[in-house]
């Protein structure tokens, strides 16, 4: 092969061994990927397809491919060298009817393709690929969420595949305005990002938002979301989380209509929704499938929850080391007797059930399912009991520190769990110094950080701040559909907030 003559330059030349060079010194010359090298009929025209071994559907690229390329060639290209090029293009529009067939002019494009399961035809004297979509469909079957699992819902999560998760949203939201927004995020292996919206609904400041902050990702390879909320997010150093993620198409469709925007990253089945606030991250989809007396039931409980799970052991820790006159007497009595002869201070019980508990739940999460949840149950059940026994902590701390843990798993997104368990050690701290005047201290901290917090310029506290009471009518309790669904939330500044003709 020649030397590649015009290494600098991106653009493919007449050359098919320069074209087929420098194509294959960016690839790095790995061993998956294949080239074959075709004759064009009974002229001294050479082709050259390249592709990577494992992506390709190969019975499609044997029959297809190369099939049309020798039994087609001949009828489509008949000119002299110059009209080449004009009818090579006509060539890749009708040689074949069945599959998607395109030309490009970069060798960076066609190294995307092939990297991305496609097969690059190269053509002696024509400075541009035809690429045949032959890419092997390698998305799993769709299954319900495991992590957002419902009682009653659709039993269907996203996938892997990004355009399988784009197809999963257009046959549940058929609606024209439904847009999709394609980019590629990763110096190394480019991850196709979709940005989605509903167009005519959500704020284009918002969408111009999310697409310069994608834009602005400077990273290797985005494996994961999680790369890209990271570097979406307004505050890097809270607890909170400002980017809602899920795998339910459920709960992105709702969100579009409410006129926030979703992201789709190709690689997971985890989707990404802006902007957030902490009371969305407290409400499940299904609470809208539900009648709504069940329905702000459940909400209710989980705001029981909530309480319980931040506040319930840095309360017991601060009544029982400073106020104890708090308690009432059969209740103190109660608890000095259970007390009695344990050698620790009550935060220190408190610590170490705590942080047993935060073991026992990751250990649960990281080996194999049958495994953890015998893990996660008998060793809960076991650990507890001897340390009763042992008389390392009392009885009435296990009960507290069960409650809590049982509360924590109320939450409907895990991400709002986990910041719950963090600011429920620094709670418990505050109180085992300060007593109610620390728990008291840490709330009014909490509260500012919230208050001040934003996600994509919405407050995080929203609807509480600013304070609208109308919108509480989907805050603690869920009141019938027909009052929720006349109005889009006003926080997103939707361009339509008419949601039926009830609220004309």
């Amino acid at each position: 092969m020649k030397p590649y003559a015009k290494s600098h330059s991106p653009e493919l030349v007449p050359s098919l061994s320069d074209n087929l060079e420098h194509i294959l010194t960016l690839l790095g010359n790995s061993s998956d990927i294949v080239y074959r090298e075709m004759s064009l009929g009974e002229t001294e025209r050479k082709a050259v397809a390249i592709y990577a071994k494992g992506m390709v559907d190969q019975q499609f690229l044997y029959s297809q491919v190369f099939g049309v390329i020798s039994r087609r060639f001949l009828t489509e290209v008949e000119a002299s060298p110059p009209d080449y090029p004009q009818n090579l293009k006509h060539f890749a529009q009708h040689a074949s009817t069945f599959g998607d067939i395109s030309v490009v002019y970069k060798s960076d494009q066609c190294v995307s393709e092939i990297l991305a399961g496609n097969t690059c035809v190269l053509f002696d004297e024509y400075p541009g690929a035809v690429i045949f979509g032959t890419a092997k469909d390698k998305s799993r079957q769709q299954e319900e969420p495991a992590s957002e699992a419902l009682v009653r819902g659709p039993r269907i999560g996203f996938v892997e595949e990004v355009n399988e998760n784009t197809a999963i949203l257009r046959r549940r939201l058929k609606d024209p305005h439904l847009t999709f927004e394609s980019l590629f995020l990763g110096r190394r292996a480019r991850k196709e990002v979709i940005i989605c919206y509903l167009r005519g609904v959500t704020n284009p400041d918002l969408v111009n938002e999310v697409r310069r902050r994608l834009q602005k990702i400077d990273i290797d390879d985005p494996i994961e979301s999680g790369y890209v909320e990271n570097y979406i997010q307004d505050n890097p150093y809270s607890p909170f989380p400002q980017v809602q993620n899920t795998e339910r198409p459920d709960r992105v469709e709702g969100a579009l209509l409410e006129g926030r925007v979703a992201i789709l990253i190709d690689g997971t089945p985890f989707s990404l929704i802006v902007p957030v606030t902490f009371p969305m991250l407290m409400q499940s989809p299904e609470d809208y499938y539900d009648r709504w007396i069940p329905a702000s039931l459940i909400r209710m409980l989980r705001t029981l929850a909530l309480f319980f799970a931040l506040f319930l052991p840095a309360l017991y820790v601060a009544l029982v080391s400073y106020h104890q006159g708090l308690i009432p007497t059969k209740l103190a009595i109660s608890i000095a007797g259970t007390r009695e002869g344990v050698p620790f201070p009550t935060i220190v019980e408190a610590m170490f059930m705590e942080i047993t508990i935060e073991l026992l739940r990751e250990a649960g999460l990281r080996l194999p399912k049958p495994v953890g949840q015998a893990v996660g149950i008998v060793g809960g059940l076991v650990i507890g009991q001897s340390a009763v026994e042992a008389g390392i902590v009392s009885p009435i701390m296990v009960i507290v520190v069960a409650l809590t843990a049982i509360s924590s798993f109320a939450f409907p997104q895990y991400p709002a769990a986990i910041a719950i368990r963090l600011l429920r050690f620094g709670m418990m701290l505050a109180a085992s110094i300060f007593g109610l005047y620390g728990i008291i201290l840490v709330f009014v901290l909490i509260t500012s950080h919230v208050v001040r917090l934003k996600s994509f310029g919405i407050n995080y506290a929203a609807p509480y701040v600013p304070n609208r009471v109308y919108t509480w009518k989907d805050l603690f309790l869920r009141l019938p559909l027909q009052t929720l669904l006349k109005f889009r939330p006003a926080m997103f500044k939707p361009l339509d907030r008419n949601r039926s003709d009830q609220s004309k």
